[in-house]
């Protein structure tokens, strides 16, 4: 990594730390948010499956926590233009798009509102197309990502395609990384910066269920999966968890598709009133009750690096050290 790709990434986010949290779905609490905005790190809102009648309520409990930037995603499987509108009206700092090209257009829109735009890529081709469409950071996802993953190319190769194709524009990598010598090794490589994801599942204000996080401690090297088995609500989309009882079950049936799974009319989990669906695509939060354990728990190939759940701050010092 150059000094000067370095700078001009925090001159780009305005940030003080070249260290991103991942969005992690209704995880990424805002008080986890802005605890990593103020230790000069960008915390990350998933805001794809927020109503935007909601998103300034969302926008507001993080500026109630912290002044400092944040960032907010969408992914692009999803109609985004109504959550877009929402949160360029807003005046947020940062908006991250993946799963797809934002485009031309959507990107002027964001710089017009005086938003920064970072796009996720999996491919030097990606990164290209994300370039030329005016994207002020691109985050190179390798496939050791937990969650939904759009790479199939390792980390430590796809950062060197994506630094070819990105020319001065800043480069993020991200998928699998968990402790201060991956970070380091994917600065050795030429990234501009790092975003991390699962470790931030296991800090004291994610919204990640206690018995999640608990999961996500004792995991060992080489627990995770990347499957299509927790496709409700995103089909078609591979995503990495760790390995349970009901992935287990389905892939001991041969991985049957939707109709003929194991146990699929018997829901793991509650949340509120409702039950949560067995092969559902949402990870347990603070409040869910039932079966936490066989429900979807999203995780990188790195989370046998996570042995304890420290505070955003007490990580991000970790991290940065």
């Amino acid at each position: 990594m150059s000094r000067a790709a370095a700078r001009d990434l925090l001159d780009v986010l305005g940030i003080d730390l070249a260290l991103v949290q991942a969005p992690i779905g209704r995880c990424s609490s805002p008080a986890l948010v802005a605890a990593v905005g103020e230790t000069g790190a960008l915390g990350t809102l998933a805001c794809t499956w927020t109503p935007p009648a909601e998103l300034a309520g969302v926008v507001a409990s993080v500026r109630a926590l912290t002044s400092r930037p944040f960032a907010a995603n969408l992914v692009l499987s999803f109609e985004p233009d109504a959550q877009l509108d929402a949160l360029l009206a807003l005046g947020v700092p940062v908006l991250t798009f993946s799963w797809g090209q934002p485009g031309r257009e959507r990107i002027a829109r964001c710089h017009e509102a005086g938003t920064r735009v970072a796009v996720q890529v999996g491919s030097a081709a990606g990164a290209r197309q994300a370039v030329a469409d005016g994207a002020d950071v691109l985050i190179a996802q390798g496939i050791e990502a937990g969650g939904h993953v759009q790479s199939t190319t390792p980390l430590d190769e796809l950062i060197g395609l994506v630094l070819d194709a990105a020319g001065t524009t800043p480069v993020i990598a991200a998928g699998g990384l968990t402790v201060r010598q991956d970070v380091a090794r994917a600065h050795a490589r030429g990234a501009a910066g790092t975003m991390l994801g699962t470790r931030f599942l296991a800090t004291t204000e994610s919204a990640a269920h206690p018995e999640y996080k608990a999961a996500l401690v004792a995991a060992e090297d080489h627990a995770t999966a990347l499957t299509i088995c927790f496709d409700g609500g995103w089909p078609h989309a591979p995503h990495r968890v760790l390995r349970n009882a009901t992935f287990e079950r389905w892939e001991d049936a041969g991985c049957p598709p939707p109709g003929r799974r194991p146990d699929e009319g018997a829901p793991p989990a509650r949340r509120g009133g409702a039950a949560i669906a067995r092969y559902e695509d949402a990870p347990p939060l603070v409040g869910d009750s039932g079966a936490i354990a066989e429900m979807c728990l999203y995780a990188g190939a790195g989370c046998g690096g996570i042995d304890d759940v420290p505070s955003a701050a007490q990580l991000v010092a970790r991290l940065t050290a």
